[in-house]
């Protein structure tokens, strides 16, 4: 079981670090705590848990208006474009041992998130107080990022500060500029050995499979309806790869959106463009953030349904005798 809240304000206090605590109800996302501190003086920050395709784990930290675009961040990591997104819930519980919408730096104190990777906003420097979750998202702490520091190189982690919005160029004469934020090797994950899992086909390949009197069908070529090629008919088919589903879906999105609120409001469609691309930002990480998680539970129900299905069958393919 992780550090509770009170355990994480009394080490505070222990290290003697300056902090502002404010209550609240529950609140899940940066808009929600807004209502409640975003008038008290500290500077709101938003926090991702990523993942890269090796199941490392990094908490970007930010201050709330900062824009981080992941391809960019991927690439100053040595990862290549698409190499880190958003990491399914169960990586929030089981490693950093806290709810939905309480991703934190102070996370880092439960020792199974020893191994994560922390990258912190430069911004925070030129604020007097930040706001953070103390491993639970209905309390608010606001302290300075000196301070943060003092938390963190009591655990052990060295802060690393960032410029989260710059995009250098990475190169063979230009190497990744965060490439040492990296965390050395591969976590092993439940969700990891349930992807590893899934694809059992090339296990099974010394069982001699049983003759069945069912003769061979040939699968008919699938005919494309032309009629669903139309943005309005158009339904994403990219599950499997997050990246894609997410841009199809915002292709779709889109152009209705600027449609419906041009006449609405009666404003020029080319008028909403720049702030489309906003928006576009902000929802791109909250359908990520879906999208995976949908994805992690359709693997986890095809583990237990297989494993189901072997308990009642045996390898032969007939009912298991009791």
């Amino acid at each position: 079981m992780g550090y509770t809240k009170d355990d994480l304000l009394a080490r505070l206090e222990e290290l003697k670090i300056d902090f502002e605590r404010y209550d609240h109800p529950v609140v899940l996302t940066v808009e929600e705590q807004a209502k409640h501190v975003g008038s008290l003086g500290g500077a709101l920050t938003k926090n991702l848990l990523l993942k890269d395709k090796k199941h490392r784990l990094y908490i970007v930290s930010a201050l709330a208006d900062t824009k981080v675009d992941m391809k960019i961040l991927s690439q100053r990591l040595g990862l290549g474009k698409g190499g880190v997104r958003m990491a399914p819930e169960d990586n929030l519980r089981q490693v950093l041992q806290v709810p939905l919408g309480c991703v934190t730096p102070f996370a880092l104190f439960n020792e199974t998130a020893s191994a994560v990777s922390l990258l912190l906003d430069q911004g925070f420097k030129s604020k007097k107080s930040c706001y953070f979750h103390p491993l639970t998202n209905d309390v608010t702490i606001a302290l300075s990022s000196s301070n943060l520091d003092k938390f963190l190189l009591s655990i052990g982690k060295q802060p690393a500060y960032v410029d989260l919005e710059a995009s250098p160029v990475v190169g063979k004469d230009n190497p990744p500029d965060l490439a040492d934020l990296v965390p050395s090797g591969a976590l092993s994950f439940p969700e990891e050995s349930v992807e590893n899992m899934a694809p059992t086909h090339a296990q099974t390949k010394d069982v001699p499979k049983e003759k069945t009197c069912l003769p061979d069908v040939k699968a008919k070529p699938k005919v494309q309806n032309k009629v669903a090629s139309s943005s309005e008919g158009k339904v994403p088919t990219n599950g499997a790869n997050v990246e894609k589903f997410v841009t199809d879906v915002l292709q779709i999105i889109s152009p209705l959106f600027i449609s419906e609120v041009s006449k609405k409001l009666n404003i020029k469609e080319d008028e909403l463009s720049p702030i489309l691309g906003g928006l576009k930002e902000r929802a791109a990480l909250n359908i990520d953030s879906l999208a995976n998680l949908f994805k992690s539970t359709a693997y986890t129900t095809g583990f237990h349904a297989g494993i189901e299905t072997m308990l009642n069958y045996g390898k032969s393919g007939m009912p298991s005798r009791e």
